[in-house]
């Protein structure tokens, strides 16, 4: 729908008493199975109204523990305060939520709008003096009271927030900060909203069956079923990744290769009205004024205080480490492609275009199998099916849909989650398909927390957003290895959610320091790789064959093709990260020009004119993991690790599965995450064991 087609709505003519108020089902008690969210209800003139009365009932709820008469303590001031806007926060889980999964131009323009309220809540919370005081009060106090590890952490968590939110600033630089993050707050939103934009803009549309080479039946008819659906005639591609993906990895067109790829590597960089060069250099600039203002002299100092890195000299002495023993496999991985390409009569360079083509026609050759040999065997329900039996055998979950529970999308499917007995765990929402209205990626997020307070015991509602494969009218979803492997990562940390077991909502689930968030979900996709485990659920969609033997072996013989280039992928990406928010000085340079430095190391290619990947960087830019990328590598070491327990004992072995379950997912952020994962391994962890098993020890 255009813009002209959706009337801004004005937040003041949908107040509580004119028009929307009583009826507005986000301002009323959820009464769902399990008080899930009432997504039919909802409409989106809704939101806003809702916003604005949660926001002063939470408003009123902070200045109750401000005028409380009694002294501050530790329940009256730090716990109130983390109940404090429940509601607020479950009109904007579902919001944001939504705005990420199932958005329309007239929620994007909600979402500018109420950004900046939405941080001049949190700035009028953070920066009151009375409040802090109070917390300050009971900080200062902590060594003579009596609270278990949860309640401290909580503590001082509350009080680094505080200070770390501008609580110390004096009156002049706290108006500073307002400004900052309502501007950051707004700039987020833009940069997210135009790398969907520069998505959806994208179309390849082919007439010429010649043009369709090497492309599997399924891609085909997938792309001729897109085509159909918007009234088109031919076969029609888009960046999509189910889309894009098979496209540059089987596509026989070198030119078209070519075409797709600059369109990815070039989204919000063309000038235009969707274009985030300006967006990131302000983002960069905003954030290393706010932390300068809080004392440090960059971002990434800022940020890494709360992490298990601790600082970025940490994290870029991580990042070489890593550096320096994969670069001399990459290279030898990226001359064996340059050399199996030329044998099949290519001459010149191979340009980023031709990575994939000819790296899986090496792949496919040098261990005998395809991914598409795979695919008959990882149909959706059965990979589905696999995953619940995996959650069965490690944590004795049993998950159950439940057709009752409303959904934000008919494509949504709603579980019930269980323990051994029966009691009821979670709900988990799955969210498999792309669609114009998703962005693209995965990732899990909460619909609702878990709290135990004073004995009141409330389950999460955890959500699992993809973007696989979808069936066509001749052949149910098939999963690529790929897409099973992200699965599992998705499900890893839904069970982070979902088997949370902590006091407090600001501690729980997967509330933990951004380096150790990503245990969790890694360590669960080795299962991918586990002849047991796939034993339980992967057959043949038509013939009902179980996966031969044979093609596991593949499998996992091929787990560690050029393992070091995407190794040196991914430490580029942390790279370009550090670049960016380990400085002192604005970007004033050509960002093409500096993003080519800050990888010069890593890059295996020629550049590509035109394309900025920064301009569609959005795990750095708009989701939260600025100065944070390389947390992946970082959890990569501890997964690495921890799953060696798992196959020194058996992959199913209850006795470490409940350990790591007590020590890690029931723990959330209650404590230091190295105490936790301590507590499961008993040793700290060192990078040998990932070397080892990408072959590079």
């Amino acid at each position: 729908m255009s813009k002209k087609e959706t009337p801004h709505i004005d937040s003041q003519s949908t107040l509580p008493g004119r028009g929307l108020g009583e009826a507005n089902p986000l301002l009323q008690p959820f009464l769902g199975i399990h008080q899930t969210g009432p997504f039919h209800s909802i409409k989106t003139e809704h939101y806003l109204p809702a916003f604005e009365v949660s926001m002063e009932e939470a408003r009123k709820e902070i200045q109750e523990i401000i005028d409380n008469p009694s002294s501050p303590n530790f329940e009256n001031t730090i716990v109130a305060l983390d109940l404090a806007g429940e509601k607020l926060g479950r009109i904007k889980s579902i919001f944001f939520n939504l705005n990420s999964a199932e958005t329309s131009d007239q929620m994007q323009e909600i979402a500018q709008e109420i950004a900046p309220k939405l941080s001049d809540f949190g700035n009028d919370i953070s920066l009151n003096p009375e409040l802090f005081a109070r917390i300050k009060d009971v900080f200062l106090r902590r060594k003579k009271l009596v609270m278990n590890a949860e309640e401290i952490t909580l503590l001082e968590k509350t009080y680094r927030r505080f200070v770390r939110s501008g609580a110390n600033l004096n009156e002049t630089d706290k108006a500073k900060y307002r400004e900052i993050t309502k501007e950051l707050s707004q700039l987020g939103l833009k940069y997210q909203q135009n790398v969907l934009a520069e998505t959806n803009a994208y179309e390849l549309l082919i007439t010429d069956q010649k043009d369709l080479s090497g492309l599997p039946d399924s891609i085909v008819e997938m792309a001729a079923q897109t085509a159909q659906s918007k009234e088109k005639e031919g076969w029609l591609f888009n960046l999509q990744h189910p889309s894009y993906g098979p496209f540059l990895k089987y596509a026989d067109n070198r030119e078209l290769r070519e075409q797709i790829f600059r369109a990815s590597s070039s989204r919000a960089n063309h000038g235009n009205e969707n274009d985030n060069q300006a967006n990131i250099r302000r983002i960069v600039e905003l954030r290393l004024e706010k932390a300068r203002l809080l004392g440090f002299r960059t971002h990434a100092e800022y940020k890494l205080v709360e992490r298990m890195a601790e600082t970025p000299e940490k994290v870029v002495g991580f990042l070489n480490e890593l550096h320096l023993e994969s670069k001399p496999f990459a290279v030898k991985e990226f001359n064996e492609v340059q050399q199996y390409a030329e044998s099949l009569g290519f001459s010149g360079i191979i340009q980023r275009w031709d990575w994939t083509y000819y790296s899986e026609k090496l792949k496919s050759e040098r261990y005998n199998f395809t991914e598409e040999e795979v695919k008959p065997y990882l149909q959706l329900e059965k990979v589905i099916d696999g995953v619940f039996t995996l959650a069965s055998k490690l944590y004795g979950l049993r998950l159950q849909e439940n057709s009752s529970m409303e959904v934000y999308h008919p494509e949504v499917t709603a579980y019930e989650v269980f323990d051994e007995s029966d009691q009821f765990i979670a709900v988990l929402y799955l969210d498999f398909f792309p669609r114009e209205s998703k962005r693209s990626g995965a990732w899990m997020t909460d619909f609702r927390p878990q709290s135990n307070v004073h004995g009141k015991s409330i389950r999460p509602h955890i959500s699992l957003v993809t973007n696989f494969s979808k069936s066509t009218e001749n052949t149910p979803s098939l999963l690529t290895f790929d897409e099973v492997t992200t699965f599992l990562h998705e499900f890893g940390h839904g069970l982070h959610g979902m088997l949370s077991q902590c006091q407090f909502p600001g501690t729980s689930g997967t509330s933990v320091y951004w380096d150790f968030v990503e245990l969790p979900s890694q360590i669960h996709e080795n299962w991918a790789y586990e002849k047991e485990w796939l034993d339980q659920f992967a057959v043949h969609y038509q013939t009902g064959e179980k996966l031969p033997e044979e093609l596991i072996k593949k499998i996992q013989q091929a787990q560690h093709f050029q393992v070091a280039y995407m190794m040196e992928r991914q430490l580029s990406f942390g790279m370009l990260d550090m670049a960016y928010h380990h400085r002192e000085s604005p970007v004033d340079t050509d960002l093409k020009e500096f993003e080519m430095n800050a990888v010069a190391s890593t890059d295996l290619f020629e550049p590509v004119e035109g394309s900025l990947q920064s301009s569609s960087f959005s795990h750095i830019f708009a989701g939260g993991y600025d100065a944070g990328y390389y947390s992946y590598k970082w959890a990569e070491v501890l997964d690495a690790d921890a799953f060696s327990v798992f196959q020194e004992k058996g992959i199913f072995d209850r006795e470490t599965a409940d350990s790591f379950r007590r020590n890690i997912l029931e723990k959330g952020g209650s404590e230091h995450p190295m105490i936790l994962y301590k507590a499961f391994r008993g040793q700290e962890p060192t990078t040998a064991a990932l070397l080892k098993r990408n072959g590079m020890a």
